[in-house]
């Protein structure tokens, strides 16, 4: 497919630090389309997502911040998803918090009956209610997206992603309770250990060969998975991340592997970021995963 849809995602209500609603305006100022266009790719973009305020009355419902707000904007998400898929386009999104991720895959999983997942992010995402430390939603993702959490969010999408077919790469930071989910679902989890000591190459190999019996790839990029070094502008960075380096190495593999049937790349907060410098490293990233090579 030649034709890439862009849609924003302004959300912030998934997390507590301002500021990570104005990553798709960012990424769109670094030259994401143009950067696509020159790759030979018709660009449509879709604007941005509607996304419902906060209120202090459901600040915290039963551990789950802005629980109302998020699922509305989800289920936006969704539907805008599923027009882009209707119009056999790559659908490209751009975020916001990670918390958005429950209404992309919702109409992703709805569209491919067997998808792949490669989980691009320092964190694992996979918090239920009763784990997560916080409340906030952009720890839950992942586990809304298997099924689990509350049913509010789980029923934003029909289909569930399967443990099997979901790869975790670059994590580096997981509560507890995710550590749990990850061992008795027996998830695939590339940490920042297996980054070290088997290299990109091989880890992207391992991955691509895992999800070779799903019908496609999305993948979901946490500008957090690469070191704050890189990309200073996320809200909950830690240390000893992917390189700028190996990232490029694991979108060029992906591009070359013609498996990518869809992508969004999140958490990019320009009010903690220096000069868009994350916003450009996730455009960089962007041109790699389309095909964007030296020679």
């Amino acid at each position: 497919m030649n034709k890439v849809s862009l849609l924003g995602v302004p959300m912030d209500l998934g997390q507590t630090r301002r500021g990570v609603d104005m990553g798709p305006s960012a990424i769109r100022y670094a030259g994401v389309t143009e950067r696509l266009e020159r790759l030979g790719y018709t660009v449509k973009d879709y604007g941005n997502v509607t996304v419902d305020n906060r209120t202090i009355e459901e600040d915290t419902h039963e551990n789950l911040k802005n629980l109302i707000a998020v699922v509305q904007t989800s289920r936006r998400i969704r539907d805008a998803v599923k027009t882009m898929l209707e119009d056999e386009s790559v659908p490209l999104l751009l975020g916001g918090d990670h918390s958005m991720s429950i209404g992309t895959l919702a109409a992703i999983t709805t569209h491919y009956e067997n998808i792949g997942v490669i989980w691009y992010d320092a964190h694992g995402d996979l918090n239920v209610p009763k784990t997560s430390p916080t409340g906030n939603i952009h720890g839950m993702p992942l586990a809304v997206n298997l099924g689990f959490g509350h049913e509010m969010l789980t029923e934003i999408g029909a289909r569930k992603l399967k443990p099997e077919n979901v790869v975790l790469m670059g994590a580096r930071d997981l509560d507890e309770g995710e550590r749990a989910f990850i061992k008795e679902h027996n998830m695939l989890v590339f940490t920042m250990h297996e980054v070290d000591m088997l290299g990109m190459a091989t880890v992207m190999h391992k991955t691509l060969e895992h999800l070779q019996h799903t019908d496609g790839i999305h993948l979901s990029l946490d500008l957090d998975a690469l070191d704050p070094m890189y990309c200073p502008g996320v809200g909950t960075p830690v240390l000893g991340g992917v390189t700028y380096r190996e990232s490029h190495l694991a979108m060029e593999m992906l591009a070359a592997s013609k498996r990518i049937v869809s992508a969004e790349f999140v958490e990019v907060n320009p009010i903690l970021d220096e000069r868009n410098k994350t916003a450009e490293v996730a455009v960089a990233l962007i041109a790699s995963l389309f095909g964007d090579t030296l020679l």
